[in-house]
């Protein structure tokens, strides 16, 4: 994983462990987006942690934060944007 919980808590300002099991989730459905977005794999995306970390912590904060009624066409417009410079043409 390129973001540990620890790291993903903080970002997202939690203190208790009441979400540990969702926040978990939400990273690895984040790290797996923008692998989708970006058309990487995983090793890539280790690779380029330098842009992809901050991809994957907004990922991850927008899917936490909109749990309820999220703009997901917003979301991956700004996915784009953030991973434009490791993008890959094709797969």
């Amino acid at each position: 994983m390129l973001i540990t919980l620890e790291e993903a808590k903080l970002y997202l300002r939690v203190d208790s462990s009441d979400e540990d099991e969702l926040i978990n989730s939400l990273i690895e459905t984040s790290e797996k987006l923008c692998m989708d977005v970006a058309r990487v794999n995983s090793e890539v995306l280790v690779e380029e942690a330098a842009t992809t970390r901050i991809a994957v912590l907004y990922a991850m904060a927008f899917l936490y934060e909109h749990r309820e009624e999220a703009d997901y066409k917003e979301l991956l417009t700004m996915l784009r944007v953030l991973l434009f410079g490791v993008r890959q043409e094709v797969f």
